[in-house]
């Protein structure tokens, strides 16, 4: 066999396969289906679309990780396995329960709470398949030998698309939305969401439950009820005990805090909270969390006579549930009241820390990360600097900024997600890091620079790296308590190396790379003595 086939080196082919455009569009069909569509027109359709966008896509981009795991592995090979292994793993896990369980716990791993559900009208989509196969036999006959370009397709579609294909449906959670009485009975809104942008807003955007014995249990709202419900005033911030009119209740809008007054509303004092230091430690806790300031706040309350004597109060705080005040003055966070639905069972809700170390897996990945991240900025200036002292052009650094500002966006999108995205985090801000790195310290070493720049530059790589993680791991700790503290300070802490990096330009000389240039690559001719003549 001849072409592509016969290369010792299967990854052209297989990145051409991986940029072919029915597998680009696949890629962006799933993102935004994944990240949009669903959301906004949940149904079959949308569901349907996801799997067959994930059977195009996901083929050429196991043959592609083959390839590079396994340089001499053909391209025709890693071809076939990469169509065979998602066939029979899709198969599997559509039919069987065990299987999709298996693949939830791994995506979970690896991508922060995911489910995977067994329904084996999904295998109707194995024909796109087909599609993938269609596009491997067009790729195949247009590998990518440029190295360049093949090192844009890795950094600009391999990243994406691993990070599309992780993804799967989202877990649901659940959202304490409203609190409100229904002819004399408490009631409740609590609706779902599962991303900072599809969390539900307002009471009618949840499902109403009404409870007939004062809180106690709760049941469904009726179609009627429903109508009533989401037809009356909101949101309701405050109300007064129905045995003493002067005793009020409010929420704190933007804080988890409930304030009482005893005089009708002329002063407040606060009647129970969760300090916004400790709130903040709270959400990081959560799956998800998303804006702390939105998502765990007291949103309305509820006032209403207890059986036994007395009053009690019901506080809808967002993601945090609901907050019960007893009519014995006591106050208890409830979660969500026992709460069974499609989404799953009532979450355990974390406990409130009084203080001290609190952190989560993710957050000494994001914080490594981000030490790592300003380090290979600090590098990629002093880069940019010798090599525009040499007489470079502006190309090189521009392309290392750009390296990692991919990488800083991946971070950002990182910093409020679930445990599981820490590791792919690193797994993609380490490689685009060391590429601008390499880059940046190789042009100036072969061109206008000495190696002591390099041993310099070297040096400041890693004091930035260490005064930018000083802050990040008192954060891990406790002090500061909050990330947009510790963030600043570690950005801060790059000045060191970024002065360094301007003092090391002077050291970069633009006669060497002349020099060099001019040297012949072999030793100069050394002409023969005269010759002597014989007598």
């Amino acid at each position: 066999m001849t072409g592509p086939e016969t290369s010792p080196d299967g990854a052209p082919t297989t990145l051409s396969w991986l940029c072919h455009p029915a597998t680009v569009v696949a890629l962006v069909v799933l993102v935004v289906n994944d990240r949009m569509l669903k959301a906004a027109f949940p149904g079959l359709l949308t569901g349907k679309l996801s799997d067959v966008a994930g059977l195009v896509l996901a083929p050429p981009l196991v043959a592609v990780l083959l390839t590079l795991l396994a340089p001499r592995l053909p391209a025709r090979a890693a071809a076939l396995v990469g169509l065979i292994a998602v066939g029979v793993g899709f198969a599997l896990v559509k039919s069987s329960g065990y299987a999709a369980e298996l693949a939830s716990s791994a995506w979970t791993a690896l991508a922060g709470p995911s489910l995977v559900r067994a329904d084996w009208t999904d295998l109707l989509t194995l024909p796109a398949l087909g599609l993938a196969w269609w596009s491997w036999t067009r790729a195949r006959r247009r590998p990518v030998r440029q190295r360049a370009a093949r090192l844009v397709r890795l950094l600009v579609v391999l990243p994406p698309a691993v990070l599309a294909v992780a993804a799967t449906s989202a877990v649901h959670y659940p959202y304490a939305l409203g609190t409100t009485t229904l002819d004399g009975r408490p009631a409740i809104s609590i609706g779902s969401g599962f991303q900072d942008p599809y969390m539900p807003d307002k009471p009618a955007d949840g499902r109403w439950r009404v409870s007939e014995d004062g809180a106690t249990t709760w049941r469904e709202s009726t179609d009627n009820e429903e109508a009533r419900l989401d037809g009356l005033d909101s949101p309701r911030q405050q109300a007064c005990a129905p045995d003493d009119p002067r005793r009020c209740y409010r929420v704190a809008a933007g804080h988890l805090r409930v304030e009482q007054s005893d005089d009708a509303g002329m002063t407040w004092q606060v009647a129970w909270e969760v300090a916004d230091a400790r709130r903040d430690e709270l959400a990081r806790r959560y799956d998800d969390p998303g804006d702390f300031r939105r998502h765990f706040s007291s949103r309305e309350l509820v006032v209403y006579p207890h059986a036994g004597g007395g009053h009690e109060v019901l506080v809808a705080n967002g993601r945090d549930g609901f907050v019960r005040r007893l009519s014995d003055g006591g106050w208890r966070r409830e979660g969500f009241l026992s709460l069974q639905s499609y989404m799953a069972d009532t979450p355990e809700l974390p406990d409130v820390y009084d203080g001290g170390r609190v952190q989560r897996a993710i957050d000494v990945w994001l914080a490594l990360a981000l030490a790592l991240l300003l380090g290979c900025a600090v590098t990629v200036v002093a880069g940019h600097l010798a090599i525009r002292r040499g007489g470079g052009g502006r190309g090189w650094g521009i392309a290392g900024a750009l390296t990692l500002l991919l990488a800083g966006l991946v971070l950002n999108a990182s910093w409020s997600q679930v445990d599981g995205t820490g590791v792919v985090t690193v797994l993609v801000v380490v490689p685009l890091g060391a590429v601008a790195v390499a880059v940046l310290l190789l042009v100036p070493w072969l061109g206008p620079a000495p190696g002591r720049w390099v041993l310099w530059t070297v040096g400041s790589f890693l004091l930035t790296m260490v005064l930018a993680g000083l802050p990040m791991v008192g954060w891990l700790n406790g002090t500061p308590e909050q990330a947009w503290v510790a963030v600043p300070l570690a950005l801060l802490a790059t000045v060191p190396g970024l002065l360094l990096a301007v003092r090391l330009a002077s050291l970069a000389d633009p006669t060497r790379e002349e020099n060099r240039r001019d040297t012949p690559p072999y030793p100069p001719y050394q002409p023969l003595p005269p010759r002597v003549p014989l007598r």
